[in-house]
């Protein structure tokens, strides 16, 4: 079976996908929700109106370098500082792009780069899982384009309103960090990797590029170890390969 079939030739079934793809990211929108709030609260301990943070969010969209972003933030900002660490902290989308491009190649390039543009960790590991399933149960296409695009303009928006909410009820709540508001999303990455579990060999690459994430955070200065958890990841993928 191809991966390469049109979803969108059917309208009706594009909506429906759109539906599903809605339906699906709900769980993940409340994890999203408390994460959100979190970033708001320490925005606007550093001047962010809801206007100006929402215009961070919605145009960055990737919820780590926005939190490095915020820390670093000052008067008068330190701009390309501020910009290198975000690449690095999104250096990863290049990895998660790349992974998806083989699902992607078939469309004019008008709807790639906006699919990219609102690609994040969450959306790229549910469409992915949901594309392994598709293509196993023989359900044309594998990549349904339709259950991307509602799976990422529920978690855009909700990412959006969440951090602009938090500008304006953050300062009310204090130290939203004791109500255990900042482990919603590691445990929204948990419940994500069960969904894309195929067996303890499988799991080596995530094990390597864990340690090696560690370690680097440990031991080097800054974002590094993001690029070299996706790196030794890589490798380790690689040297799977080889070997099978």
């Amino acid at each position: 079976m191809s991966v390469h079939s049109s979803s969108v030739s059917d309208p009706s079934s594009f909506r429906q996908e759109i539906s599903r793809g809605i339906t699906a990211a709900l769980p993940v929108l409340i994890g999203v929700l408390p994460f959100g709030l979190l970033l708001g609260a320490q925005a606007a301990q550093k001047g962010f109106s809801p206007a100006s943070l929402a215009l961070l969010t919605g145009l960055n969209f990737a919820g780590g370098s926005e939190f490095a972003a915020i820390a670093l933030w000052s008067s008068p900002p330190h701009l390309l500082t501020i910009v290198l660490v975000s690449l690095l902290v999104n250096s990863r989308h290049m990895v998660m792009g790349a992974s998806l491009s083989p699902w992607l190649s078939h469309l004019p390039m008008r709807n790639v780069l906006p699919a990219l543009f609102f690609m994040c960790d969450e959306s790229w590991a549910m469409s992915m899982a949901d594309a392994a399933r598709r293509q196993q149960q023989g359900l044309p296409p594998a990549f349904s384009m339709g259950f991307y695009v509602g799976l990422v303009s529920a978690l855009w928006l909700m990412w959006v309103f969440s951090t602009a909410a938090g500008v304006v009820i953050g300062p009310a709540l204090g130290d939203i960090t004791r109500w255990g508001f900042d482990m919603a999303f590691p445990a929204v990455f948990f419940v994500l990797l069960r969904g894309m579990w195929k067996g303890v060999k499988m799991a080596f690459p995530w094990l390597v590029s864990l340690v090696s994430a560690a370690t680097a955070y440990h031991f080097l200065p800054g974002a590094l170890y993001v690029p070299i958890g996706a790196v030794s990841g890589i490798l380790a993928i690689l040297l799977m390969a080889g070997k099978a």
